[in-house]
């Protein structure tokens, strides 16, 4: 069809477009680089050239780990690439049955369900448990399908200032007496790193009666002894109604999972949409994820290393003088204030083979974009002072420090 030069899609086409194009010309565009190829747990090839990754959300390293890898190739032989269907009619195989109950176990749950992405793990379990005349208190740098599955359920929303378990209790204190009401929020902060203070957030939800929904997207692997997660970080089993995670980021797979008590699991096995109306995760993947769990268990020198690794980046960063918030974990924020110097800065890292990305706004409030920086288990030290040292260099250069 042809678009009305005056109608709001138009528009909204033509202002994206010419921020692309800007950010092209300036060679400030580095979105969507292909991967050629991975060369080990830390390197990759990009336009031909070798650089370090610090992009990556595989936090222990295990993307081509032999062990994941081998699991997958068996699965194709076993079961083919593809399944016959969605889950709930001809879709589920023995290797989605072993996954969930790997997941299971991981979590210290009693049951566990899976999905087909992290993205709609968050916007179908929250649609299906919450509706009208519920309520939803979200922190306020939960991610986006977080925020999108409140919207979506159709329950009151509100939001707490981020980590702030003050204004979480001026908010459960506003809601009716006699309401259910779930509170939810990242144990770590994609774009900040930090830690959701859990024991002061699970007292409120006791004191008040709310369910609590923990994304532990960026925690497992990261949190924990075992990195097992957030509850083993703070060593509070069973604190957490309903356990949300992904198999995307420190498991090198694809798809999202929730833990919980049987009775969870078995309504959103047979009441959440995503699950009844999606197509079964590919046997490969499937696979891959069960095996990924185990190594995590069986290779615990990969958190201590990823815990070292994230002190080393995230200590000698400031002792440059860079801020980089209240990170404790190995996802590093490189603040640079505009948006201008986020590109830059990336730009003299990337032509440095370090590969960094920027987030910039309205991804993250203006005045405060930055390098969302990652260091791995399968980072050595060198390498990371390496990077530090081209951070450095240009964020003197560009009066960032």
């Amino acid at each position: 069809m042809d678009f009305d030069t005056e109608d709001t899609i138009t528009r909204r086409m033509a202002v994206l477009a010419s921020r692309l194009q800007a950010a092209r010309e300036h060679d400030f565009y580095f979105y969507n680089q292909p991967v050629e190829e991975l060369l080990d747990g830390s390197k990759v090839r990009v336009n031909g050239r070798i650089m370090g990754m610090y992009a990556s959300y595989s936090y222990l390293g295990l993307i081509g780990h032999p062990r994941i890898n081998a699991a997958a190739k068996a699965a194709i032989d076993t079961y083919g690439t593809g399944t016959h269907g969605v889950r709930s009619l001809a879709g589920s195989l023995t290797i989605h049955q072993e996954l969930e109950q790997t997941i299971a176990d991981f979590k210290h749950a009693e049951a566990a369900v899976t999905y087909t992405s992290g993205y709609v793990t968050n916007l179908t379990v929250i649609s299906t448990l919450m509706g009208r005349g519920d309520y939803v208190l979200s922190d306020k740098l939960n991610h986006a399908s977080i925020v999108d599955g409140c919207m979506m359920s159709g329950a009151e929303f509100r939001r707490f200032k981020h980590n702030d378990m003050e204004d979480l209790e001026r908010r459960l204190q506003q809601v009716p007496a006699g309401v259910t009401k779930l509170v939810i929020a990242d144990a770590v902060f994609s774009m900040d790193g930090d830690v959701i203070d859990l024991p002061r957030m699970v007292a409120l939800c006791q004191k008040y009666g709310a369910y609590l929904m923990m994304d532990e997207a960026h925690s497992v692997g990261v949190l924990g002894k075992t990195g097992r997660g957030i509850e083993e970080h703070f060593d509070m089993w069973g604190s957490v109604d309903i356990k949300m995670g992904t198999l995307s980021k420190t498991i090198p797979s694809v798809g999202g999972y929730v833990a919980g008590k049987k009775e969870l699991i078995e309504y959103l096995r047979h009441g959440s949409r995503s699950y009844i109306f999606s197509a079964a995760l590919p046997p490969a993947q499937a696979a891959a994820a069960n095996e990924a769990f185990k190594v995590i268990l069986d290779e615990p020198w990969r958190i201590e290393k990823l815990r070292q690794n994230a002190d080393q980046f995230i200590h000698g960063l400031k002792n440059m003088g860079f801020d980089t918030m209240l990170t404790t974990t190995a996802i590093v924020p490189v603040l640079c204030g505009s948006d201008e110097r986020a590109f830059a800065l990336t730009q003299a890292c990337q032509r440095n083979d370090v590969f960094v990305l920027p987030v910039v706004s309205p991804a993250v409030p203006e005045g405060l974009s930055r390098l969302r920086a990652t260091v791995l288990a399968s980072h050595e030290p060198e390498e990371i002072q390496r990077a530090m040292e081209i951070i450095g260099k240009a964020g003197k250069d560009l009066g960032i420090i």
